[in-house]
């Protein structure tokens, strides 16, 4: 997500993968220079702090709870956060999109395709 909420990049991964394996592959599509990385505690795994540092970008993820050595988080910053919420909330506000009845893969991105268009042309 840009810095308005509007989606820059989709990638879709089986239902039992988790977010974060997946992180650095969806950051590496998009172009990080200069700018501020969103994104819950999940991903505050050091490979993906590293990447995002070393693309010349910074991150507002809060620290784990049980983290060992935590790092600072601007909350303030954070609360922005809800503007990828906010579009994942009306994506689902398309039947076909919550329920999953596409069977293949490339049907059910086409129509994510579709459903963000119509989202971002109102």
């Amino acid at each position: 997500m840009d810095g308005l909420g509007n989606p820059v990049y989709f990638q879709l991964s089986a239902g039992n993968v988790n977010d974060r394996t997946k992180a650095i592959d969806v950051l590496s599509h998009v172009g990080l220079s200069g700018s501020n990385v969103l994104g819950d505690k999940a991903y505050g795994t050091v490979a993906i702090r590293e990447y995002i540092a070393s693309e010349g970008a910074t991150y507002t993820i809060p620290p784990k709870s049980n983290t060992l050595n935590p790092w600072g988080c601007d909350f303030h910053v954070y609360k922005e956060r809800h503007l990828v919420e906010c579009f994942f909330n009306k994506l689902k506000h398309f039947r076909r999109v919550a329920t999953r009845y596409d069977k293949l893969a490339t049907s059910f991105m086409a129509f994510i395709y579709m459903a963000a268009i119509l989202i971002l042309s109102k």
